[in-house]
């Protein structure tokens, strides 16, 4: 179902897109499609090494040596599309409509995400290279970010099914902005060692588990 309201005299009205809604689902499975082929598109980033003698079993270890940087930005990228991919999806289930704006941010986040693979291939390609690490960086914690606007746009519009104490969606907003932070942080870190740089970004696990479930506020438990 479709709603349209105005949000002022001198605004066009906004379309709302009610959960079990035609219009609602194709957004779902134009998200779900996305995620799918970015996800594929990073091994068809890794090309199939070509050998002198095909016969040779040492000459393809050695090309598979070579590719380690490769299949290792592979695993990373997997591991963040999927992330995403889980809050997304996590997102979307509590929502009870959508709006034209939600659409419009949905679609800026889903076109970092399918950008991807693009800076991955330049990290398996170029790990230390502080550029290619650098750009890495800043298009996870782009799309980092892109999941706070969002949250933060359902839950001002009242877009979601459960209504959120403030307390609460602070925390959440908080908790969801911190790989943007250690992600952003690493990008001048990747100048001086890429190596560091890159293990910055597993810091956001404990900081996540030591530092933020501290501040839990009660009734976060029905949210998160």
């Amino acid at each position: 179902m479709i709603h349209r309201y105005r949000r002022g005299p001198t605004r066009r009205a906004t379309i709302r897109y009610e959960r079990g809604g035609e219009e609602f689902g194709r957004v779902l499975a134009f998200s779900d499609g996305l995620f799918a082929i970015a996800m594929t598109l990073l091994v068809v980033g890794i090309d199939v090494p070509k050998l002198v003698d095909q016969d040779s079993v040492g000459e393809l270890w050695d090309a598979f040596g070579d590719l380690i940087p490769n299949f290792v930005s592979f695993f990373i990228s997997f591991a963040v599309i999927g992330r995403y991919w889980v809050a997304h999806h996590e997102f979307i289930g509590r929502l009870k409509a959508m709006d034209n704006g939600l659409i419009g941010l949905n679609l800026i986040f889903l076109a970092f995400v399918a950008f991807l693979p693009f800076p991955t291939a330049l990290l398996g390609n170029y790990f230390e290279n502080p550029l290619s690490v650098a750009s890495y960086a800043l298009i996870v914690a782009i799309c980092s970010l892109m999941e706070v606007v969002m949250f933060r746009h359902a839950h001002r519009r009242g877009l979601m099914s459960d209504d959120m104490p403030e307390a609460v969606f602070r925390f959440g907003a908080i908790a969801s902005i911190a790989p943007v932070l250690f992600f952003t942080i690493s990008v001048p870190l990747a100048f001086w060692h890429t190596g560091v740089a890159v293990a910055s970004w597993y810091l956001v696990v404990p900081f996540e588990a030591l530092v933020l479930e501290r501040f839990r506020p009660d009734g976060a438990d029905e949210f998160y």
